[in-house]
């Protein structure tokens, strides 16, 4: 047994590391389609060892590096070594073992895709070790992610990259990238809040009137973001109705603080599902209304990522 491992060990790329970035997504008006890749990355190396495996988590979810096969990234290695198995009958199966090792920036359960950024982890991953992966293009490895994830908006940024209008259809998920130059700032807070519990508090139904502002307030925004335009134009393209109000008893204090922000003229939204807030402006901005924030924020100034994920050039 041991001189099969040592022949399949032999077919794989031993060692590869991977760069994920932060997303946001919504953007306010843009429920479940719109997203955005930000310059807050996660690390990910993974190794093709001679059996078991192991989990080093260094940062933001170092508190579930003892999940073993229940690892999120790991579970996504597995699945994706599947596909890809399927894909090409190379007779691999899995690897005999695999190392693991996250330095992790991204904060969990604040809204800011650190289960996308996972997810796409795996998958990147996954395909750069196998000697098959070339077969897994960047269209399939969306549809895998976001039958994981179950929804494209977040997936989709941290895999191409920019701005990105993500829908679905019949035989899968769809994305549009688009380039985006321009920096935001996130607060962020201590606090977390759990995507299923925001989810939950989403009525079934909303009336007409919002679906229809909605529409055209998320038609707005792309074209704010893409031509360059003021704010005045932004804080009127990032006016939503279908889902921060209904989420806010959930989290009081983001809502206020979008409020405040939106008052003093600041295009201010909730990142995701929430807590985070995300503002369409610059730090110095920021700096000048300070009173409008107030404290127990954690405020970063990030740049549009244009890459998405990627594979890192081997080092030691």
């Amino acid at each position: 047994m041991a001189g099969v491992n040592a022949d399949r060990s032999r077919q794989w790329i031993p060692r590869v590391r991977v760069r994920v970035p932060a997303t946001s997504a919504n953007l306010g008006p843009g429920f479940d389609s719109l997203g955005l890749a930000l310059a807050l990355y996660d690390d990910v190396t993974v190794e093709i060892t001679e059996g078991g495996l192991s989990i080093a988590v260094d940062g933001e979810g170092a508190e579930v590096a003892d999940r073993g096969e229940r690892h999120l990234i790991v579970k996504v290695l597995r699945r994706t070594f599947d596909l890809l198995e399927e894909l090409s009958g190379a007779g691999l199966g899995q690897p005999p073992g695999l190392r693991l090792s996250c330095v992790n920036r991204i904060p969990h359960s604040r809204g800011l895709g650190s289960s996308s950024a996972a997810i796409i982890a795996g998958i990147v991953a996954a395909r750069a070790l196998h000697p098959c992966g070339r077969l897994l293009d960047d269209a399939a490895a969306l549809t895998l992610a976001t039958e994981i994830e179950g929804h494209p908006d977040n997936v989709a940024p941290c895999l191409y990259g920019g701005l990105t209008i993500a829908w679905s259809e019949p035989d899968g998920p769809r994305a549009l990238r688009l380039d985006l130059d321009r920096q935001v700032v996130v607060f962020v807070p201590d606090h977390t809040l759990p995507t299923e519990r925001a989810r939950g508090l989403l009525p079934q139904t909303v009336p007409h009137e919002d679906a229809a502002v909605n529409a055209g307030r998320a038609a707005l925004l792309i074209a704010a973001l893409t031509g360059g335009l003021g704010e005045d134009v932004m804080l009127a393209a990032t006016e939503d109705r279908l889902h921060q109000e209904y989420r806010a008893p959930a989290m009081p204090e983001s809502a206020d603080l979008v409020a405040r922000l939106r008052a003093a003229g600041v295009p201010a939204v909730i990142s995701g599902a929430g807590p985070t807030v995300l503002a369409f402006t610059t730090a110095s901005r920021v700096d000048s209304i300070g009173p409008k924030v107030g404290n127990g924020w954690h405020k970063h100034s990030l740049n549009v990522d244009p890459h998405g994920a990627y594979v890192q050039p081997p080092g030691p």
